[in-house]
């Protein structure tokens, strides 16, 4: 049967400081008006039933994440530490296997923005039987849309079928130029969007990933904490991925975003005619590109442009767009009584 996990790690810095240890990232409205979570679980809908839906998160997470999905008891898995997604997924894999020993699983993350669900649901799918089909792990990559440098790529193969290709090589946050180079020849975004079997996953990582090696025998005795401990944490990319040569592609062509940043929202919700992007009481004259969110009292903004502003949590941020993605360069040193959020 098919299975799915949902990654739900992170702390959320680059979206400070509206996200917080109580209503983490992936519990925010950052694409539509429902939380990011409930959107990734509801996407499932028709293809992988709550029952057959794990979440892997971490102990802080546990609870609001838990408590908003509705999933049962039995199968939140939380963490003991956070070590990147190869142990998680590795370790999540191994108890939809127990459960299922014919398990296939598709992994994905709870703080995607995708509007198309059923688009969603037809890639995964595909991903899902290509999977069982060629006894492969699968990456489903997203046709780009821009030569975006901020994510990873992949560049196809030797066809396995008419919709599957093995991986030739992935690229990591190229420059722009070579971003542009990559989609040309055809290579799809890495959206972190996979598909396997429990028993292929193993394999895999038994013949690639010597960062977890030191953990499997207690992974098999069922000692989660002590897998943990003995592990050294690596990425799933990294770990197995990048290593292994049964690793297949098919197209994703639903419209993807990470939603990494403050400046994705202006990707993923709707903007004025001067491109702004606006929640709560916000007023605005002649101001242009800005992604303004204001959980409290009204901002009001008066000839700016391209600027970030938020008020969420007892603080203010204020800074230009183009330097989004480096948030966390100024939350990390941040005085504790500043920074630190409840």
């Amino acid at each position: 049967m098919n299975w799915a996990i949902i990654v739900a790690g992170g702390s959320g810095t680059r979206f400070w400081p509206l996200s917080s240890p109580s209503r983490p990232k992936q519990l925010l409205p950052l694409a539509s008006a429902e939380p990011l979570a409930l959107e990734a679980l509801a996407r499932l809908d028709g293809l992988i039933p709550k029952e057959r839906t794990l979440l892997v998160t971490g102990q802080a997470l546990a609870r609001p994440l838990g408590d908003a999905l509705g999933l049962p008891a039995a199968n939140i898995l939380v963490e003991p530490r956070a070590a990147s997604t190869a142990p998680a997924l590795l370790w999540a894999t191994a108890e939809a296997t127990r459960r299922d020993p014919e398990a296939v699983v598709l992994s994905l993350h709870a703080d995607w923005a995708i509007p198309d669900a059923a688009a969603f649901r037809r890639d995964a799918e595909l991903g899902l039987r290509t999977a069982a089909t060629h006894d492969v792990l699968v990456t489903v990559g997203i046709v780009p849309t821009r030569p975006e440098t901020g994510y990873g790529y992949i560049v196809p193969g030797a066809p396995l079928d008419e919709a599957a290709k093995q991986v030739a090589r992935f690229t990591e946050k190229p420059d722009a130029e070579t971003a542009a180079t990559l989609i040309g020849d055809g290579a799809l975004w890495n959206s972190g969007l996979f598909a396997w079997s429990g028993k292929r996953l193993r394999a895999e990582v038994e013949a690639h990933a010597k960062e977890l090696h030191p953990g499997l025998a207690a992974l098999d005795r069922g000692d989660v904490a002590g897998f943990f401990s003995a592990l050294t944490p690596v990425s799933i990319d990294v770990g197995v991925l990048e290593r292994s040569k049964r690793v297949a592609v098919v197209p994703g062509r639903f419209t993807w975003d990470d939603v990494g940043t403050w400046d994705a929202l202006a990707r993923t919700l709707p903007r004025d005619e001067a491109g702004n992007v606006t929640y709560g009481a916000v007023h605005l004259k002649d101001a242009s590109g800005n992604i303004i969110w204001s959980d409290g009292p009204p901002i009001v903004a008066w000839e700016v442009d391209d600027l970030v502003i938020v008020h969420a949590n007892g603080r203010i941020l204020v800074m230009p767009r183009v330097l989004a993605s480096d948030l966390k360069k100024l939350v990390d040193p941040l005085p504790p009584g500043i920074r630190d959020l409840t």
